[in-house]
């Protein structure tokens, strides 16, 4: 997880890269967890993924940058 300074550090392409690469995690851990995977070990994953995403998201709209 990083924090919001050191996104702000970053180029848009970086941070862009860093998003895809979030997501593709994001969706793994909910499939692991439909599947009946790691359910009960890594729960905080899946909520730190969602507020670093977030966090991204933040930053690219504060550059005027959507996607």
């Amino acid at each position: 997880m990083k924090k919001m300074s050191v996104l702000r550090e970053m180029s848009n392409e970086e941070l862009l890269n860093r998003l895809s690469e979030l997501r593709k995690e994001l969706f793994l851990q909910r499939y692991k967890l439909s599947t009946g995977g790691t359910g009960g070990e890594k729960t905080h994953l899946r909520r730190e993924i969602r507020r670093e995403i977030a966090r991204i998201l933040t930053v690219l709209r504060e550059r005027g940058i959507t996607r």
